[in-house]
């Protein structure tokens, strides 16, 4: 298949249940465990429990139904306020914060993160922090000035931004300036996390191909600090498995602040 018929995320979007089955489950065939879940949950749990990062609002700009994330910072915040660009995200997140039936089980995740805390018995209680500080769930339109407009939102202490600048931005200039869009919804002095592939051109859901930025370390750095930003920490990984459904080479995790 050639790169210009890959589906655009923000404008196609893609089937949210095979995403989480593909990348984020616990089922015997998803081979990306260190990568997906292992890797993200390491290291926002280190970044949160060091204290520099907390306050009333977060803001979740992931791709994907995720709340793997969350786990984390849920324990930093008085409010998370998730933005999706896709409608079948927002009914998947929903049915597992309204515990509905059907709802995707992340018990595995969970049971991963409260290992990292020594607290493998309180599975239900986090979970359940989760849900009660995700107070709103809403569509964004990343090409409009006001992603949630005509609703402005509170400026934000933290956001976290998982894989979505990978598969909105056809180009690095456009991943700059999304980048910069996103920082205005911070304070000054605000916090950036953001969690990205590295040399990836696409990411497969089923049958279609998402298109995905292809960039490097080097690149990524060089976006944060020219949207204002100064790095408190960079870790990157290289990929461990060996399968068809993406190729990507590495994940980056990026933990920077705003200058004031």
């Amino acid at each position: 298949m050639d790169s210009s018929s890959y589906k655009l995320y923000h404008v196609h979007g893609f089937d949210s249940r095979q995403a989480l089955d593909h990348y984020f489950s616990d089922k015997a065939d998803m081979v990306f465990e260190e990568d997906s879940l292992k890797f993200p949950i390491e290291n926002l749990t280190k970044t949160f429990t060091e204290g520099h990062i907390k306050g009333d609002v977060l803001i979740d700009l992931t791709a994907a139904p995720l709340i793997h994330h969350l786990l984390s910072a849920c324990e930093f915040f008085r409010h998370i306020i998730v933005l999706k660009v896709q409608d079948r995200c927002i009914l998947e997140l929903k049915r597992w914060l309204d515990t509905r039936t059907g709802a995707f089980d992340w018990g595995h995740a969970t049971k991963l993160h409260l290992e990292k805390e020594n607290k493998s018995d309180q599975s239900q209680n986090k979970e359940g922090k989760v849900r009660s500080i995700v107070q709103h769930v809403m569509k964004c339109d990343v090409k409009k000035e006001n992603m949630t407009d005509p609703i402005v939102l509170p400026p934000a202490d933290c956001i976290i931004i998982g894989w979505l600048l990978d598969q909105i931005s056809k180009d690095q200039d456009e991943y700059i300036r999304y980048l910069r869009k996103f920082s205005g919804m911070l304070k000054p002095g605000g916090h950036i996390i953001l969690l990205g592939l590295l040399d990836v051109t696409y990411i497969k859901v089923g049958k279609d191909k998402i298109h995905s930025l292809k960039y490097d370390e080097n690149f990524a750095r060089k976006a944060v600090v020219e949207a204002g930003f100064v790095i408190d920490n960079c870790v990157t990984k290289k990929r461990t498995n060996v399968i068809d459904l993406t190729d990507y080479k590495a994940i980056i995790f990026i933990a920077a602040h705003k200058e004031k």
